[in-house]
């Protein structure tokens, strides 16, 4: 693109801390966010099965084509456009636009996403959680010399402001203290999904502290994990660490 507009999409994985990173750069005045444009496209496509997917269905463009020209490609209102975006919401779209936009990753222990996943999603496979897609979108990063943001959920919560100015010095923008707090309850831009998903975030103010899963993995996701599990130590290799330089 020829214009000045930083357009950052964060390519997450379900039950992350994707809504509270929207909420944390929808505090900049310099930036506005989108929450999955793409989700409309992704639920025509995925079949049943997502809580209040019908309503998804009805407010939602669900051409993912018209989607990414006009919505993430589209006109800048403002310096920045954060684009909260699900790496599972990708297949069936061209990838050539991730070249027009600036990628960042946003990934989590699939031994502490799948047990929150499966509560929402009672049977989950590897497409619902997005961990390939994530690969496929690192590799592509890595042919650009750029700085790479690849942020792991735990590194992000154990030191929020750390992790977050690195963010923002790969970025090329600043840092700004009002990114580590925000107002609790709904926010405009939430989709309309907010209600099945957003409850933990809604009652938030800030990044909880991290804390660990507690109790046993669950027997029956096990094999999902050995899927998962080299594709997120993958992803884990380029990630931001919290207290650190990298």
């Amino acid at each position: 693109m020829t214009d000045d507009c930083l357009r950052l999409s964060v390519w997450s994985g379900p039950r992350n801390v994707s809504t509270a990173l929207m909420y944390s750069f929808r505090q900049r005045l310099d930036t506005m966010v989108v929450d999955e444009p793409l989700y409309g496209h992704y639920i025509s496509s995925a079949g049943p099965g997502h809580p209040g997917e019908e309503e998804v269905l009805r407010s939602m463009d669900r051409d993912g084509g018209r989607v990414v020209r006009e919505v993430i490609l589209g006109p800048c209102e403002r310096p920045v456009h954060f684009f909260k975006n699900m790496a599972h919401h990708l297949p069936g779209l061209d990838r050539d636009f991730l070249s027009n936009v600036t990628n960042a990753l946003l990934i989590r222990d699939p031994r502490e996403m799948l047990p929150s996943l499966a509560n929402q999603l009672p049977n989950p496979t590897l497409r619902d959680t997005g961990l390939a897609e994530q690969v496929e979108i690192l590799e592509f990063m890595l042919q650009d010399d750029g700085d790479h943001v690849v942020l792991d959920a735990k590194e992000l919560l154990l030191d929020p402001s750390g992790v977050l100015r690195r963010v923002c010095k790969k970025l090329g923008i600043p840092f700004e203290e009002t990114m580590l707090s925000w107002p609790a309850g709904p926010k405009p831009e939430d989709g309309v999904w907010a209600e099945h998903w957003y409850e933990n975030v809604h009652a938030s103010t800030g990044f909880d502290p991290y804390s660990s899963r507690n109790g046993p993995f669950p027997e029956r996701l096990q094999p999902l994990l050995e899927e998962c599990r080299p594709l997120y130590e993958r992803l884990r290799g380029y990630a931001i660490v919290a207290g650190s330089a990298r």
